[in-house]
C-alpha cells in the first residue's frame, strides 16, 4: 500500500491532490470557489523544488495559481513524519501579514485556504526561480539584500497580540530542532556523508565530538525549543525560500515562522551568505540595514549562523553547494568559532 493508499484509508474524508486526476482536482477547486464554473485546467506541474509539501501550478491558459498541500509527512522524504497542520499556520502567517504591506507586497497573494482538507492556494508570482544559484557562484544583488533586511525589519516587528499560542508553531519548532540542533551531530545518525562528499564523515566525527561546541549548540537549541519570544518570524530564510522575479525579490514558504527572537532569522541569513561565499561585506552589511531601526545581539546572530552552517553540511537538509572537502572543512571550523563567540 503506498502513501496515498494509507492516508485515504486513514482520512477518507480528506482531499488528497493528486497532479494525475485533473478532473477531481478541477471540480475541487470550483468547489471552493477558486475556479469560476468556466475555467478548465490546461495542465499541472510541480512548481519548484519544495521538500516539505505537495506544491502544483495550475495553468487554465489564461491564468495560473499555486496549489499546496501538506501532509503528514515530508513530501521528499516520506518516511519522515511532519506536523499535518502546518498548512494551518501558513495560512494564519499569510492572515497576520496582510495588513502590512512592506510584507505583504513581498509575499504571493493568498486565495484561499482549506482548513480540513490543508490545502492553501496563492497567486503565482509568474515565471521565477528560487535563489539557490547563489550556490552555484552568483552573486546576490546588493538591492535584493537590501529588500530582504527590510522585509525582516517589518516582519519582526508585527504585532501579534490574537492567536498567539497558535503562532508559536510548536510542533514544527520540533521538528526543525530535530534537524539543526540534534540530529547532524548525533555521532550514529545514519547519513551517509561521505557520500555527499569523501571525508566528509571524519569531519563530522572530529566536531560532534568536541564536547564545548556540542554543549553550546544543544543550549541554543533549547532556547529555539522552548523559549517563545514577541517576533513573528520566517523560521527559514534561505534562498530557497526567496524567489527571483520581475518585481524584484520575493519570499515564499514560511511554515516554519513562530514566535522567537529576531537574531534566529538574521543569523540563517548569513550562514547562506557563507555556504553561497557571498562578499565579504554582505553579513555586516545586512546587520547594519536590520540596525537601522531595530537593535540585534550581533553575537547570538552569528552563533545561530554557526549552527546553521554546521546542519546544512552535516544534516538531512543538503545543499546544492560548489564546495570540496577542504572548502567545507573551512566551514565547519568557521561554525566552531562563531558558535564559541571566537571572533568573525
Amino acid at each position: 500500500m503506498n502513501k496515498k493508499e494509507e492516508f485515504a484509508q486513514t482520512h477518507p474524508e480528506v482531499y488528497f491532490l493528486d497532479a494525475s486526476e485533473i478532473e477531481s482536482f478541477q471540480s475541487y477547486l470550483r468547489e471552493r470557489g477558486w475556479f469560476s464554473q468556466t475555467e478548465s485546467i490546461l495542465k499541472v506541474t510541480k512548481a519548484g523544488d519544495g521538500n516539505m509539501n505537495c506544491t502544483l501550478r495550475v495553468d487554465t491558459g489564461e491564468r495560473t495559481l499555486i496549489v499546496k498541500q501538506s501532509r503528514p509527512w515530508v513530501e521528499k522524504y516520506d518516511h519522515i513524519e511532519a506536523p499535518w497542520d502546518r498548512a494551518l499556520f501558513e495560512g494564519l502567517f499569510f492572515q497576520t501579514i496582510a495588513p502590512h504591506s512592506d510584507v505583504a507586497n513581498r509575499m504571493p497573494e493568498l486565495i484561499g485556504l482549506d482548513s480540513e482538507s490543508r490545502v492553501l492556494a496563492f497567486e503565482d508570482l509568474g515565471e521565477s526561480e528560487d535563489y539557490s544559484f547563489l550556490y552555484a557562484g552568483e552573486t546576490l544583488e546588493e538591492n535584493a539584500l537590501k529588500d530582504l533586511a527590510k522585509y525582516l525589519s517589518v516582519l519582526h516587528h508585527i504585532p501579534c497580540s490574537q492567536d498567539t499560542q497558535k503562532l508559536s508553531n510548536r510542533d514544527m519548532r520540533k521538528l526543525n530542532h530535530e534537524h539543526i540542533f540534534h540530529l547532524p551531530l548525533l555521532p550514529d545518525n545514519g547519513l551517509d556523508l561521505d557520500g555527499i562528499t569523501p571525508g566528509l564523515q571524519e569531519l563530522a566525527k572530529q566536531i560532534s565530538s568536541d564536547k564545548e561546541y556540542v554543549d553550546i549548540v544543544y543550549q541554543l537549541g533549547q532556547d529555539y525549543l522552548e523559549k517563545d519570544g514577541e517576533n513573528l518570524l520566517h523560521g527559514d530564510f534561505y534562498p530557497g525560500s526567496w524567489l527571483n522575479t520581475p518585481q524584484g525579490v520575493k519570499v515564499i514558504d514560511p511554515e516554519f515562522g513562530f514566535l522567537g527572537s529576531s537574531e534566529f532569522d538574521i543569523g540563517v541569513m548569513v550562514a547562506h551568505l557563507y555556504l553561497a561565499k557571498q562578499p565579504n561585506h554582505y553579513p555586516q552589511l545586512l546587520l547594519e540595514q536590520y540596525r537601522e531601526k531595530y537593535p540585534l545581539d550581533s553575537t547570538l546572530v552569528y552563533q545561530l549562523a554557526g549552527v546553521e552552517i554546521m546542519r546544512r553540511l552535516l544534516g538531512v537538509a543538503q545543499l546544492p553547494l560548489n564546495c570540496d572537502l577542504e572548502k567545507k572543512k573551512e566551514l565547519l571550523h568557521l561554525s566552531s568559532q562563531f558558535v564559541r563567540k571566537e571572533g568573525r
